[in-house]
């Protein structure tokens, strides 16, 4: 009877590091909109698009939004942001690819900008306006201003730092 309670005691930490296991697996983030959290990655999306601000994930915008987008790169919110056409092509595809869900209605205009997003304006809405005339901050855009780890798909409030 002695050696069966060391056994007992060595498969019930074995159950419960299973089920922690599973739990951790079912709560991981997943690379979309409703995630802190964005993993999807290229090597040319973050390059090109990084080149300039940071590579902003994919989850951010449907498809639509990002074909838009993808488009009208030789006016890119008033730069020329020209690509050659196999370089547009792989990022475009890349990031329709990693979109995420159109909420919009179809009738509207796709949303260039993710800070014109319902998404966006709910997530920030309790952004003091101080916060974005902060000369730190300056515009909705700049992520990394308050998402420290924005630049590695980290949005979570873990990595919220306010400017003062």
């Amino acid at each position: 009877m002695g050696t069966d309670v060391p056994r007992r005691r060595h498969a019930a930490v074995l159950a419960a590091a299973a089920l922690l296991a599973l739990a951790l697996m079912v709560a991981a983030p997943q690379a979309s909109a409703e995630s802190p959290l964005y993993t999807a990655t290229n090597d040319t999306w973050k390059t090109e698009c990084g080149s300039c601000h940071i590579a902003y994930p994919p989850g951010l915008l449907p498809q639509r939004s990002w074909r838009a987008v993808m488009s009208g790169l030789e006016k890119h919110f008033g730069t020329d942001a020209s690509l050659d056409p196999a370089t547009a092509a792989e990022i475009t595809a890349f990031l329709e690819k990693n979109a995420g869900r159109d909420r919009s209605p179809r009738a509207s205009a796709p949303s260039l900008r993710i800070t014109d997003t319902q998404w966006f304006r709910h997530e920030h809405d309790e952004v003091p306006e101080t916060v974005w005339k902060n000369p730190t901050v300056k515009t909705a855009a700049n992520c990394i201003a308050c998402h420290t780890r924005a630049d590695v798909g980290d949005f979570s409030e873990q990595s919220i730092r306010m400017p003062q």
